[in-house]
């Protein structure tokens, strides 16, 4: 129920307007003919299985990291489990670009769904074709303001809504297989060959609307950690597959008893009757295939930090007992914005149809690049199973990825500036970061130089305890150093803590921290290395509480330690070799990212900043 809820939201929308996509004026020379018609469902049936369910629900569910999906756990466990510095950057480059494109369909699936729903409206009454745009833009303002309430409770009734609409997508479809029984002929692959045989150009054109059937696919293998493999398997096999293949066929059938009904075919699945519920009930079915990619940018911009790709994030978490249900709000403005302005932009579902498709074919093309390094360097496959089980599937997604090349002028552009954009960022942030780490490991210089230093001229020891953040263990922290130079003193017990991020979802309580103490005359002062999962929240006081009960030599009292985070003031005009623009927008993302405090959870009335200027 869960995963029926939440995975096949945007799947699950796809026959709005996919098929109208391929009759639409963009595509004007498919023809409503046997060898055209019966073609096209050809191509969209062994897309869905060769591509959906061959690949993903098959073959890279099994490419889990601890339970995980997604490209970003993907790379993850990748570069974890493989040596090599120019392989393991390969790796990162690849899952930077699918990580992008993402954010590219996170903007596109919530405008080109609701769109496509409220356009139904036009089929019950083409007077209410003023309606579409003012209505898509109140669903989805109502949509975007109520996230910050989180998706608990409405995630309740997702499950339902999500059957009822799958059930009434069969329902629709039988009913025309029956006026029209012939189209089940389209099950068989030869027409697909045919129609590629007998017309290629129209049939290369027509994959740039075929692939819109397949779009939501990774978000099968992105919520996995949150279903499991299992049901997800038994919800697509048992009801998603079969209710998407007999729409399809169903449309097929009505397009070759009534040619006019290309001009939006789903809509016309239904009589006169049921036109208007089949709006709200299309409509429900869209705002929840929106919530689930809206949810997705959350969970992977929230990746995306804990694997250093982007700058700390502000991040609230709605939920008492669910870690993954948290609310970005910056994300969530830059996507309500992204959003209105397509929707302006475009004007109607079908013109923003031909910016969808190059993403979605460029996270395919990602995540099989990154699964086939699985394949033959961890699950060590012999070439000829590669060559069987992956290779026919990347010929596929290539063929559709070359036929979205066409459209970039025709508004596939648009994911692919914006991937570019974030791409640009992360690559910013990853070298920034490298340059700034080597600069203040220098100014830090060695910890046991700094504690012999200190050792004769440091003779108070203050009561209490103080933890410094500090990312290089074999450094001195500058908040520890500014401390000493200003108060001429040590805390009685000091420590010194590492916050890593695991290449895995989550790390277990045991593995959690390691503690190290300094040599005897360093007495009270220790180290202390705590690994969060890279989907973990990083709840720095709620780890010392545990550690507090598990060592209670350490003499920790977690509500009176006071926490010191080293922070450095950025500024221009340093032997940095990154491009001037790159400079002022490493330092922007710096300035903008959200404080450490925040970051690590720390009380605000026990947390002190200190520091220095560093210039890159």
């Amino acid at each position: 129920m869960g995963a029926l809820g939440v995975v096949f939201g945007d799947i699950g929308t796809s026959p709005l307007y996919s098929l109208q996509t391929a009759f639409s004026v963009n595509h004007n020379e498919v023809q409503v003919t046997r060898l055209d018609v019966y073609g096209i469902i050809s191509l969209i049936v062994w897309s869905l299985i060769l591509i959906v369910t061959m690949k993903y629900v098959v073959l890279v569910m099994r490419a889990h990291n601890d339970g995980e999906g997604g490209i970003l756990s993907l790379t993850a466990l990748l570069r974890g489990r493989l040596s090599g510095t120019r392989l393991r950057a390969t790796i990162l480059t690849i899952g930077m670009v699918g990580a992008a494109l993402f954010f590219g369909d996170s903007l596109i699936t919530p405008a080109i769904s609701v769109m496509s729903a409220i356009e139904g409206l036009q089929v019950v009454n083409p007077d209410l074709d003023a309606v579409v745009l003012p209505g898509s833009v109140l669903v989805l303002a109502v949509l975007f303001c109520v996230q910050r309430f989180g998706t608990g409770k409405v995630g309740r009734v997702f499950g339902p809504v999500m059957i009822c609409w799958f059930v009434t997508l069969a329902l629709l479809g039988a009913a025309q297989i029956v006026r029209h029984p012939g189209i089940l002929l389209a099950l068989s692959p030869t027409y697909a060959v045919e129609f590629w045989l007998a017309r290629p150009l129209i049939a290369f054109v027509a994959m740039t609307a075929i692939v819109l059937t397949i779009t939501g696919a990774e978000a099968l293998y992105a919520d996995m950690g949150h279903f499991g493999a299992g049901p997800i398997r038994k919800a697509w096999f048992g009801l998603v597959l079969g209710s998407l293949l007999l729409n399809y066929l169903g449309q097929g059938a009505m397009i070759m008893n009534n040619p006019a009904a290309i001009v939006n075919p789903f809509f016309e699945l239904a009589p006169d009757w049921a036109r208007i519920p089949l709006v709200v009930l299309a409509t429900a079915a869209t705002v929840i295939a929106s919530q689930a990619v809206i949810s997705g940018a959350y969970s992977m911009a929230h990746q995306a930090t804990r694997l250093g790709l982007l700058p700390n994030l502000r991040v609230q978490h709605t939920s008492n007992d669910e870690y993954g249900q948290i609310y970005l709000p910056a994300v969530n403005w830059l996507l309500f914005v992204g959003v209105l302005a397509l929707i302006f932009g475009f004007g109607s579902s079908t013109a923003l149809a031909s910016a969808y498709g190059l993403s979605v074919t460029g996270m395919l093309v990602t995540t099989t690049g990154l699964l086939t390094l699985t394949a033959t360097r961890i699950w060590h496959w012999p070439a000829w199973r590669v060559a069987v089980r992956i290779v026919p599937v990347a010929a596929l997604e290539l063929l559709f990825l070359a036929a979205n090349v066409t459209k970039i002028v025709h508004g596939g552009w648009l994911p692919l500036g914006v991937a570019m954009l974030i791409v640009t960022v992360m690559a910013t942030w990853l070298k920034g970061n490298r340059y700034v780490l080597s600069r203040r490991a220098e100014i830090e210089g060695e910890l046991p130089d700094f504690l012999n230093r200190i050792k004769a001229s440091v003779t108070t020891r203050v009561a209490g305890e103080a933890v410094y953040l500090h990312a290089n263990p074999g450094t001195a922290p500058l908040a520890l150093k500014e401390n000493v130079r200003f108060n001429r003193a040590l805390h009685e017990r000091v420590y010194v803590v590492r916050a890593k991020t695991a290449s895995t979802p989550r790390v277990s309580d045991d593995d959690r921290v390691r503690i190290d103490e300094f040599p005897g005359h360093y007495s009270g002062l220790y180290h202390l290395t705590i690994t969060f999962g890279f989907k973990e929240i990083r709840d720095l006081p709620g780890v010392l509480d545990s550690v507090a009960e598990r060592c209670p030599q350490l003499q920790m009292d977690p509500d009176q330690i006071r926490y010191f985070a080293s922070v450095m003031t950025l500024q221009t005009g340093g032997a940095s070799k990154m491009a001037g623009w790159r400079k002022h927008l490493y330092i922007w993302l710096a300035r903008n990212a959200a404080p450490r405090g925040e970051a690590f959870h720390l009380p605000p009335n026990r947390t002190m900043l200190m520091g220095g200027t560093l210039q890159i």
